[in-house]
């Protein structure tokens, strides 16, 4: 099978290249290792909403409708998504994983477990949230409640009236601590290290607007105003248990790290609805040690402890850019990654930028190839 463009991955980033390629009138194929578009997203706790606005979060050429929220539910993304594929007519190739990619002439050879596909461009767009990371914690082994991954939370309705550990305090392990709250089981978030926390709208604008007109302004003088920005709107959070790093924010947002952006989890441990601990010790049986020497026991614990990208599995060595997704630009090879830098400014917009850019980079090497 031959095709000028392989695109790994079907989900916002794939389907943003397969759109781009589309209306440039290249050939493409999109190769998905699910039997269906956006597998992901279709599989989020069902409370997720996204952080940032849809003006500014839809895919090249096509916004969201105008009867949609502000902030759009994860249901209506879903449906977005299933629209945009249509009206781009993009078909991926479902059940397709990909096993290697090699380096042949002046193209690719991507091997699949049905097929070997010739390509003169591959687009990476397989996300970082490809793998669920799941840590070797301290005699985790010994718990006998329930354990799960974040990965597997679909909401709250099964875990009413449990006591709950959920480790970890990124943006996931916020809101599904606030969904446990709000539907009477009573979360604890064990907290490892320092966070960065913003609200999701600041005197009525936007978080992600605000974080694009203050892209200008050097990062240094930034990250000493945020902080007292933050404790204005959202409070000193220390006395419940929550540092910020020593980092600034957009220091750790170049180090892969964006802060969790709130929608309530902060007033609910204000409230004592949602209590704080820190690291953990070691598990026991029936619950958890923490460092502060405090022991409590839980009916259930879930690791929102992050996910990571796959691509290591399929793409060699020496093929990997030394920092997965902190460019848009094809290397020399005509190797793209898109759907890997998740700035403060909003993964969706992104990824929008990039596919222009990548698709704009392959047409301009056609045209110099022809020339």
């Amino acid at each position: 099978m031959n095709a000028s463009v392989v695109v790994i991955g079907a989900g916002p980033a794939g389907l943003a290249v397969g759109a781009c390629l589309r209306r440039a009138g290249l050939d493409f194929v999109i190769l998905e290792k699910a039997h269906e578009i956006a597998p992901a997203w279709r599989h989020h706790y069902r409370r997720l909403h996204l952080h940032t606005v849809k003006s500014l979060s839809s895919l090249p050429y096509m916004p969201f409708p105008e009867d949609y929220p502000r902030y759009v539910p994860r249901e209506k993304v879903v449906a977005y998504l299933d629209a945009y594929a249509e009206r781009f007519e993009l078909r991926p190739c479902f059940g397709e994983t990909v096993k290697d990619i090699r380096r042949v002439d002046d193209g690719y050879l991507v091997e699949t477990g049905r097929d070997t596909i010739s390509a003169h461009q591959v687009v990476i767009a397989t996300g970082s949230n490809a793998e669920p990371v799941v840590p070797n914690l301290p005699e985790i082994e010994d718990f006998k409640g329930r354990r799960l991954h974040s990965a597997d939370y679909t909401d709250a309705a099964s875990f009413a009236g449990q006591s709950v550990l959920v480790v970890g305090m990124g943006n996931t392990g916020a809101e599904i601590a606030l969904d446990l709250a709000e539907c009477g089981a009573p979360p604890t978030l064990s907290v490892r290290k320092g966070i960065h926390i913003v609200p999701r709208q600041l005197l009525g604008v936007p978080i992600q607007m605000i974080a694009i007109a203050s892209r200008p302004i050097p990062q240094a003088m930034n990250d000493r105003l945020f902080p007292i920005i933050l404790d204005l709107a959202l409070g000193n959070l220390e006395k419940y248990g929550i540092v910020r790093p020593n980092q600034g924010i957009l220091e750790q947002v170049d180090a892969g790290r964006i802060p969790v952006i709130d929608v309530g989890t902060v007033a609910a441990i204000k409230s004592g609805d949602i209590k704080v601990v820190p690291d953990i010790m070691r598990f026991t049986e029936r619950g958890a040690i923490f460092v502060s020497g405090s022991s409590v026991e839980f009916d259930t614990v879930i690791l929102a402890t992050g996910y990571r990208p796959d691509f290591k599995k399929f793409l060699p060595a020496a093929l990997r850019p030394d920092k997965s997704g902190v460019s848009s630009r094809a290397s020399e090879l005509g190797l793209y990654l898109v759907g890997f830098h998740n700035p403060v400014t909003g993964l969706l917009r992104e990824i929008s930028r990039e596919a222009v850019a990548v698709t704009a980079d392959i047409v301009r090497r056609r045209s110099t190839s022809a020339g």
